[in-house]
């Protein structure tokens, strides 16, 4: 409740002027659940099945937004954010190995095939 104060014995309610005061605020937006992001993860990057519980949280966090609970909606939701951001990172760093290594042995067989035509 809003702390009222006391009137004075001597101050009357019709002395007072008369105002409303009326408040609008906004309801607070619905947290996000990163159910489309978690699900890309889990088709494309599952590494150490990282992108299936990015799934699980997000639905969890769906579940959670829809009964109201914006409080457990927000941690799931931060839960799979963090999720699919490692997932997104350690995919990333997997395709820089894999195209390092597959350009270092296209290298190697091309010195060697140039190397082998010069012997000959």
């Amino acid at each position: 409740l809003p702390p009222y104060e006391v009137l004075p014995a001597e101050v009357s309610m019709e002395e007072l002027p008369r105002s409303t005061t009326v408040l609008l605020e906004e309801p607070p937006r619905p947290p996000r659940d990163h159910l489309v992001w978690s699900l890309f993860t889990t088709l494309y990057g599952n590494f150490c099945c990282l992108g299936l519980l990015a799934f699980v949280f997000s639905v969890k966090s769906r579940d959670r937004k829809v009964l109201g609970d914006y409080s457990g909606a927000l941690s799931y939701g931060s839960t799979a954010k963090c999720l699919n951001i490692v997932a997104l990172v350690i995919n990333i760093i997997i395709v820089i190995i894999v195209i390092t290594v597959v350009s270092l042995v296209v290298a190697g067989v091309i010195k060697s095939a140039q190397t082998a035509q010069y012997e000959q």
